[in-house]
């Protein structure tokens, strides 16, 4: 009984301690996780660095791979990173089933606002994994549109646009329902909840449109072996990009990016520092 006791005391504290965390940058749903990777030796109070935002895909979080290692490669080659949770993810605030990619936007545009203020900061730039892809590109177009001169530089790895068909089409992943009159959430792969406002607002979302008033530079990199996000979703993105983008794809590589990860790497480096 003692035992017992001590058990759900000590439950109780770490409930508590987790409600009572603070929280540097807050979203929709509340505070977002986050950490900041900087160069070996580099010092915030007299030196300066490119900054990118590491946006990673449903259902996964800033410290599944690819966004550690990412984070890792560009810190070798000079540039910062800063990855964080979408709200309902990892350990940022929020629930899963209420999580939109509107939502998301709003936690990536409170994720840049916190960079904009750092200042060791000299560029900032966006990568986005999956519908993280996603979320990057239509952030990057709206702030275009907006005439602001953020990011320097844009990654998308097999950008998850295929969301919006999905949805459409009322099959997301093994979760099935009607288009029209979804549910108030439906379930993937047991623990993941997407939520009725998700699977309705995805169906009108103008991702190509939007994403497509970014002028900069884009790489965008998809793996053959991708059974997830069709490479159809990587060309469409080209071909709204026109010149300014680049495609590249990974021969053998998967969704998850487990098979080449230092090519994909590597292919995100090369870009942020030869953009001049």
């Amino acid at each position: 009984m003692k035992r017992t006791v001590l058990s759900i005391l000590f439950i109780f504290s770490l409930l508590s301690c987790s409600q009572a965390r603070s929280f540097e940058v807050t979203g929709p749903q509340g505070g977002i996780s986050f950490k900041v990777s900087l160069p070996e030796g580099f010092n915030p109070q007299t030196d300066m660095c490119p900054m990118v935002i590491l946006m990673h895909g449903i259902f996964s979080s800033k410290d599944y791979n690819p966004m550690p290692s990412i984070a890792k490669g560009l810190a070798k080659a000079g540039i910062g990173s800063i990855r964080f949770d979408f709200n309902g993810h990892g350990k940022s605030q929020g629930k899963m089933q209420e999580m939109t990619v509107e939502k998301e936007i709003a936690d990536a545009m409170a994720v840049l606002e916190y960079v904009k203020g750092l200042p060791y900061v000299s560029e900032i730039g966006f990568l986005g994994h999956s519908q993280g892809g996603v979320v990057a590109s239509m952030a990057a177009g709206r702030l275009a549109s907006q005439s602001k001169v953020v990011p320097y530089g844009l990654v998308l790895i097999a950008p998850g646009a295929v969301i919006k068909e999905a949805c459409q089409g009322g099959k997301f992943f093994n979760a099935r329902f009607d288009p029209n009159d979804p549910p108030e959430y439906v379930r993937c792969w047991i623990f993941n909840k997407l939520g009725r406002e998700y699977l309705l607002t995805t169906q009108n979302l103008d991702i190509y449109g939007t994403a497509a008033a970014y002028k900069g530079k884009v790489c965008i990199l998809h793996g053959t072996k991708d059974t997830i996000v069709p490479m159809w979703c990587s060309e469409r993105y080209k071909e709204a990009y026109g010149s300014n983008a680049r495609l590249t794809t990974i021969d053998g590589e998967n969704h998850t990016i487990t098979k080449r990860r230092d090519d994909v790497v590597r292919e995100v480096v090369e870009f942020f520092k030869g953009i001049e």
